[in-house]
């Protein structure tokens, strides 16, 4: 409760006296005689005292009064003044809160306070000098006209301004300067800034320089709360924020290459990443238990045997959290011969399960199965082809090379085009089934038998068609056709829909092959002689 003496201050500001206005700023800055202490309140009798040209405002304002408080101000540029007016009486302080206010709000109104900005570098270059860690870095961020940007990640976490250039190499070289001061001085951000530059140039050296003591900070710092947790926790995600968990990972990932390897350490940055629910992490620690690659192939690192029932835990929550490789890896886990829960099932599903969310040797080696396995399951060529043209749609040079073995591609049936242009309108009209299967021949390739007998409700199989006639044929064979453009899959789906419903067998409305055979010499008799035999 305000005592009568500070009732008699309150209302002496509140008349516009500068002194009692600038009496009762004190007390609401530091607390006392019955006044709580509030910066936000502390400011704004401050600020009017200094409108009134009272110097120990300004003054206070500068050394007091932080920037997020400032910042939280009604109109926070308005201070801009009176921290630059501390900043000239000497207070070193006042002259970052006043960088950070400028260049803050610049990055949205570049405009704002273009003739502050000359200033607030000199100022930043001078508190830098003076060894203040957090003007080195604030310094390192706009040391040029745009903060060095990275790939997927920007080096300098302040956006680039609107409207500006690409810095040129003596700024680059400026930035990269104070950004090294800065970390030398300990500012975290600094340090991740440099690392991540270093991951980007493999430079795996500067890399652990500057990565590994954050690392092995936060490893010491939760050590502890790691012990407790037996699932991924959300909690600790928060805490560690996306940049320190792609930190761990990363140290982990240099540490295993490196030729002493620490074992223990390794293991615990994995660890520490993988229970902040970081998917990556957890690939990482599945495989550094399995002592392998994500292709499966072994690795010397480390020491003891692998752990396959600890990497199955971790590769299945990887696996679940979207990553193909721990999909890919676990099958590679069940087919191993020394992996006491060896089983050939478990394989074949995991197997799949990485070849559907597009893994490309998975998507091969599932292409590779069902060919060697294609007289147990008349079906498995189909799948064959499927898993073929996914895993070379993706760059498989043996994919494509299987594929072009056991697959056509489709090509126009000469006999086909000379019949398609024999016929007119009123003959498509007339004999609907016969001209689509006339279409069908010119756009795969189909013999005149194959186009005739055909049952399309069959063989369609979206990716591919498979032509097979023999019950009706016997001197044909099975084969397989590839749908590759969007033009083939078109013009076949409008063709099905013509036989939807429709009985393509010889008691169907079209007849056996003979009476088909009839229909199409009667309709377009130019084009029937042909060396086939019929």
């Amino acid at each position: 409760m305000a005592k009568r003496e500070d009732l008699a201050i309150i209302r002496a500001a509140r008349a516009g006296q500068a002194a009692a206005q600038l009496a009762l700023g004190k007390r609401y800055l530091f607390g006392g005689n019955g006044l709580p202490q509030s910066l936000s309140t502390a400011l704004h009798w401050l600020e009017r005292a200094a409108q009134q040209q009272e110097s120990e405002a300004w003054m206070l304002i500068g050394s007091h009064i932080p920037l997020e408080v400032a910042q939280a101000a009604s109109d926070p540029l308005a201070l801009c003044v009176w921290y630059e007016r501390a900043f000239d009486a000497g207070q070193m302080q006042a002259g970052l809160v006043l960088a950070q206010l400028v260049l803050h709000r610049e990055g949205s109104d570049p405009n704002a306070l273009h003739g502050l900005r000359g200033k607030v570098i000199k100022v930043l270059e001078t508190a830098a000098n003076a060894g203040i860690a957090e003007a080195q870095w604030l310094l390192a961020q706009h040391a040029d006209s745009v903060p060095a940007q990275a790939s997927g990640r920007a080096v300098m976490s302040n956006p680039p301004l609107s409207g500006t250039q690409p810095a040129s190499k003596p700024e680059q070289d400026a930035t990269l300067k104070w950004t090294a001061r800065a970390a030398d001085a300990g500012v975290t951000q600094a340090q991740q800034s440099l690392a991540q530059l270093a991951w980007e140039n493999a430079d795996w050296p500067v890399f652990l320089e500057r990565a590994l003591p954050l690392a092995r900070a936060l490893s010491e710092q939760y050590v502890d709360i790691l012990a407790q947790l037996n699932v991924p926790s959300e909690t600790l995600e928060r805490q560690l924020g996306e940049e320190n968990l792609s930190l761990l990972v990363r140290c982990a990932q240099v540490l295993q290459t490196s030729d002493t390897v620490d074992a223990a350490e390794v293991q615990q940055f994995l660890e520490l990443a993988a229970y902040g629910d970081d998917k990556a992490a957890q690939l990482a620690l599945g495989l550094w238990h399995a002592r392998m690659n994500s292709e499966g192939e072994r690795l010397l690192v480390g020491s003891g045997s692998a752990n396959y029932k600890k990497a199955i835990r971790w590769l299945t929550l990887a696996g679940e959290a979207g990553l193909a490789d721990a999909w890919y890896a676990l099958s590679r886990i069940y087919l191993k011969s020394e992996f006491s829960q060896r089983n050939l099932v478990d394989m074949q599903r995991h197997l799949e399960h990485a070849a559907e969310m597009g893994h490309c040797a998975a998507q091969l080696e599932c292409g590779l199965s069902a060919w060697r396995t294609r007289r147990e399951k008349l079906a498995n060529d189909v799948r064959a082809v499927y898993w073929l043209q996914k895993a070379a749609a993706q760059g498989s040079s043996e994919a494509a090379g299987l594929l072009a073995k056991i697959a056509d591609s489709a090509q126009p049936a000469p006999w086909a085009e000379v019949a398609r242009q024999q016929l007119t309108r009123e003959q498509i009209t007339a004999h609907p089934f016969l001209a689509a299967r006339i279409e069908l021949a010119t756009l795969f390739g189909l013999s005149r038998p194959e186009a005739l007998l055909l049952d399309l409700n069959l063989a369609d199989c979206g990716h591919c068609l498979v032509v097979d006639i023999r019950t009706q044929y016997a001197r044909s064979k099975r084969r397989l056709i590839q749908i590759q453009t969007g033009d083939e899959r078109q013009a076949l789906s409008r063709i099905a829909r013509l036989f939807e419903d429709v009985d393509c067998g010889p008691d169907g409305p079209e007849g056996n092959y003979r009476q088909r055979l009839y229909r199409f010499k009667t309709a377009v008799p130019a084009a029937a002689p042909e060396t086939e035999v019929d």
